[in-house]
C-alpha cells in the first residue's frame, strides 16, 4: 500500500462544537479540521449512523492514499468504499482493534481543503 500522507486524526464526540457542519446524507457532524494546525477533526455521529461502533466511539487516524482499492488488499474493511463528496473515496479499515481511514482524493475535482 502505498500512503501519500497523514490527512486527518478523527476524534469523536457526543457534543456538538463550534464551527460543526452537519452532513446529512452521512449522518455526522465535522468540525475543527480547517482549524487546527495537525487536522484534528471532531466528529459527532447521529444515534441512527448506521456506522460500527468502533469508528463511533474510538479515535481514527487517516491516511490518504494512491489507490484505495489497491490500499484494501488484504486489509479488514469496517467501512466498505464509498464517496462523501465528489473526487473522494473513503473506507475505513480494522488495524489490530484501532480505526484506520484511508482517503482517495482527485485534486481536480474534489472540493479545496480535502
Amino acid at each position: 500500500m502505498a500512503i501519500r500522507k497523514y490527512h486527518h486524526l478523527g476524534i469523536p464526540t457526543t457534543e456538538k462544537r463550534e464551527g460543526e457542519v452537519w452532513h446529512e446524507h452521512l449522518k455526522l457532524g465535522a468540525s475543527g479540521y480547517d482549524e487546527s494546525e495537525f487536522h484534528i477533526e471532531w466528529v459527532r455521529f447521529a444515534d441512527d449512523a448506521p456506522y460500527p461502533d468502533l469508528v463511533k466511539t474510538v479515535p481514527h487516524i487517516c491516511f490518504e492514499v494512491d489507490d484505495l482499492e489497491e490500499a484494501l488488499k488484504g486489509k479488514t474493511v469496517i467501512i466498505a468504499p464509498n464517496s462523501p463528496s465528489a473526487g473522494v473515496k473513503v473506507a475505513f479499515i480494522d488495524e489490530g482493534g484501532a480505526p484506520v481511514e484511508l482517503i482517495e482524493v482527485d485534486r481536480s475535482i474534489a472540493q479545496e481543503g480535502i
